[in-house]
């Protein structure tokens, strides 16, 4: 008698009712473990974004080392069980994954700080082992779901389903929810007990508690917990995209330094708005006093909030300006009003949006002056930096109106050189503000280019830099302005940024150091 070729039956030695693991408990295993593999990536790429950058190339890196361990682990999980009894390998699967996710937190942070030269490496492992072993979990619960060939083609798909559900599932979660919710260190420390737990759970069901690791993988994540509260690099708070810290200065004592990521982002003295600690703060003043008469009242609008430190200045030195933010973190909105002391009435209006979304929804000829100081030094919103985006910058200033915008680059300050081409696509008149070095001005054998910030200034109306010059001198910044042939000798043919090609974070160059300016 011929027929199709089956495995065991339901009633057999090793069928899946002996194993414990029915249609329901295989869907919840593969559901969970695809889930986790994405909760796993995502997190990781905001667990690095500190010391790497939420840059293209950081995300690339993830996402491929993610997907290699998928791969890894889908033909090894499959190959496993043709050879040994996938009973054995399921718990072990869940278990080891959850310790080493556990653990994460702690040994990035503490690589990143004692050993960083070994933090790709060690980034790498933290991401591969885990996702590989949970996602052997599908082709390990595939063979034991597999009573019949006749039936191979229904098995296959639909766990393949149920696993790709879990993978969309675990993405939305993460990104919409845990982040904005949960510490990174707390999505982790969560998710590797949660597999720790799972793995009892289906040893017992398959095995009836023949595992002896399950104390040693607890331990594993308990470690992982007290690490992360001894590691170094914590927060005051882990926003949606920062690691953000605000540190008093010692010598002020009214003096506040917002950092985000390891980075000086802003410098805001509460007590006294007009006190400008950065450089560039002083530089970006310099530029708006210098081009509108003083104390008079403008319409501003600023690209990136950070601390509040030009819109404060504003407030206090042009009473009756109204400053409107763009600033994408909550978090950094909520820092600003608990430990910066933004209170409300100060005529500036904070939106929690997209930078480009919110200069879209302006009005032609309704702002003064944007400043853009979105840009960070490890990392850059691209789509702020473009021909388009600055065509919506020009809609919306009047016609004499000034953009302003720090930008932070070094080496041979590629990004800094391809955004003011950008500008000057855009704009009838364009200005660049930094140290003489920086700005091609000083070309004495000794002069070198150490990178840092400058400032870049566009109208369409002549800029008045000897004015300009005049307040930087009075704040002692020792930083120069160039514009014209000079200018257009700096630049050096540097290809302008649009949306169709916009590499920046190809041509920044990130500073060598954890400082900011």
């Amino acid at each position: 008698m011929t027929g199709s070729p089956s495995l065991p039956g339901p009633g057999a030695e090793g069928s899946p009712r002996d194993q414990g693991l029915g249609p329901r408990a295989a869907a919840v295993l593969v559901f969970g473990s695809s889930a986790a593999v994405l909760v796993v990536e995502i997190v990781a790429l905001r667990l690095l974004a500190p010391y790497l950058g939420l840059t293209l190339e950081t995300s690339t890196l993830v996402i491929g080392i993610a997907l290699t361990a998928i791969a890894v682990g889908s033909w090894l999980g499959g190959r496993l069980a043709d050879q040994v009894d996938p009973r054995r390998l399921i718990g072990p699967s869940l278990g080891v994954s959850g310790a080493v996710v556990a653990l994460t937190p702690a040994v990035l942070r503490t690589a990143a700080e004692w050993a960083p030269a070994l933090l790709l490496l060690i980034a790498s492992l933290a991401i591969l082992v885990p996702g590989a072993l949970l996602s052997a979990v599908t082709p390990i619960v595939t063979k034991l779901r597999l009573t019949s060939l006749a039936e191979t083609g229904t098995v296959v798909g639909r766990l393949s389903g149920v696993g790709t559900v879990g993978a969309i599932v675990g993405t939305v979660l993460t990104g919409f929810v845990l982040v904005s919710r949960l510490p990174v260190s707390g999505i982790l420390i969560g998710l590797g007990t949660l597999l720790v737990v799972g793995s009892a759970v289906v040893e017992w069901r398959t095995r009836r508690w023949r595992g002896t690791g399950t104390p040693a993988l607890t331990l594993a994540v308990v470690a992982g917990g007290l690490g992360t509260a001894v590691a170094p690099g914590g927060c005051d708070a882990e926003t949606r995209y920062h690691c953000a810290r605000v540190v008093a200065d010692p010598d002020r004592d009214s003096g506040r330094t917002l950092v985000l990521d390891g980075l000086r982002h802003s410098y805001v003295d509460v007590d006294d708005p007009t006190f400008l600690e950065f450089a560039y703060v002083r530089a970006i003043a310099s530029a708006v006093d210098a081009a509108f008469p003083e104390g008079e009242p403008l319409t501003a609008h600023h690209l990136g909030g950070g601390g509040l430190t030009l819109p404060r200045y504003l407030a206090a030195t042009r009473p009756g300006t109204r400053s409107l933010v763009s600033e994408i973190d909550s978090g950094v909105v909520r820092i600003d009003r608990e430990r910066l002391g933004l209170r409300p009435g100060a005529g500036i209006d904070v939106r929690v949006e997209d930078g480009r979304l919110g200069l879209r929804a302006l009005a032609a000829d309704s702002r003064d002056l944007v400043v853009g100081d979105a840009f960070g030094g490890v990392s850059v919103p691209w789509h702020l930096t473009t021909v388009e985006a600055m065509a919506d910058v020009r809609r919306v200033l009047v016609p004499d109106g000034l953009y302003v915008a720090n930008l932070i680059d070094h080496g041979g300050m590629d990004f800094a050189r391809a955004e003011v081409a950008t500008l000057d696509e855009a704009f009838e008149h364009v200005a660049v503000v930094g140290e003489p070095a920086d700005i091609g001005l000083d070309t004495t054998a000794t002069a070198t280019s150490d990178g840092g910030n400058l400032v870049v200034l566009a109208s369409d109306r002549p800029l008045d830099l000897r004015a300009t010059q005049k307040a930087l001198d009075a704040r002692r910044t020792g930083w120069r302005t160039t514009t014209g042939d000079d200018l257009t000798s700096w630049i050096a043919g540097a290809r302008p940024l649009t949306d169709d090609y916009a590499p920046v974070d190809q041509l920044l160059q990130p500073s060598t150091t954890r400082r900011g300016d």
